[in-house]
């Protein structure tokens, strides 16, 4: 399946797209794509309904009908640096030893078209297209034989980067990834059945139609099993918590010269299966 939350920005609703993408409503099933609705008893519901039989949603998404971020009321959204192999090498950084956990505030969730706002007096925000992983079922200290059944769906995220905040100004990461607008996620929420080999999915990032970013999560350092296992280690998982799972090379920090978003840019990223966003870059 395909779940998603489309309509106004903060009064979504949940829907499905059925194979004729075309959006159905899911209103008389679940409030929202969030929380204990990510069950896997709940996943099992939603898939004994007939989506011909929903009430049809009107508009075609992402073009006249709005989306918003695929899963809502999310408790916490956790990210993974320096997680390609190739994306190190082009940074110059060794190859961690073990994933490297910071987090994203969950205030910079936005949907996948919304326009990304540059801070004030940014000079080196950035672009990052990944693979997030929604939890379904949570724990903790889950071991990573098992971590794949904690996995309710996969999506697309853009882990936006102001570069200078987050490696120049003291502290850590966390001051230069959370910015408001700075976590895009969606459009959907793709279940892992629908994914033959989550080790192996194309990934691609434009902007301005120039194409930077060119990958695959087949050079991950660490997969999306051992990453839930670790970051279990460090907190309690919940149903609807986001995982994103790093980058491949192509940012704009490992261009030569470095190449960073001014405002007026168009963003264009996609993961193979999970959809694709736009973005327009606008000044704060």
């Amino acid at each position: 399946m395909k779940l998603l939350r489309y309509g106004d920005k903060g009064r979504e609703k949940p829907g499905l797209l059925d194979r004729s993408g075309r959006v159905r409503d899911l209103s008389a099933h679940l409030d929202d794509i969030a929380g204990v609705a990510l069950l896997p008893d709940s996943i099992a519901r939603l898939r004994t309904l007939d989506p011909e039989r929903l009430p049809l949603v009107e508009g075609t998404p992402q073009a006249d009908l709005g989306l918003g971020p695929c899963v809502g009321q999310v408790g916490k959204f956790v990210a993974i640096g320096l997680n390609y192999a190739d994306h190190a090498a082009e940074t110059g950084a060794a190859v961690p030893s073990e994933p490297i956990v910071f987090g994203k505030w969950t205030s910079s969730i936005s949907g996948p078209d919304d326009d990304v706002e540059l801070p004030r007096g940014s000079v080196k925000t950035d672009w990052e297209v990944e693979l997030g992983v929604v939890i379904g079922e949570g724990g903790k200290y889950i071991d990573e034989d098992r971590a794949l059944a904690h996995v309710a769906g996969y999506c697309l995220v853009n882990d936006i980067s102001e570069r200078e905040w987050q490696g120049e100004r003291g502290g850590t990461w966390a001051k230069g990834k959370g910015f408001d607008t700075f976590g895009p996620i969606g459009p959907w929420l793709v279940t892992p059945d629908e994914i033959a080999d989550v080790a192996a999915l194309p990934m691609w990032l434009e902007v301005d139609g120039h194409r930077y970013q060119q990958g695959s999560t087949a050079t991950m350092i660490f997969g999306v099993a051992r990453i839930i296992s670790y970051v279990s280690q460090c907190m309690s998982l919940h149903p609807g918590d986001v995982i994103t799972t790093g980058t491949p090379p192509g940012v704009g920090m490992g261009q030569k010269p470095p190449v960073y978003l001014r405002g007026g840019e168009v963003m264009r990223l996609g993961i193979e299966g999970l959809g694709t966003q736009t973005q327009r870059v606008v000044r704060g």
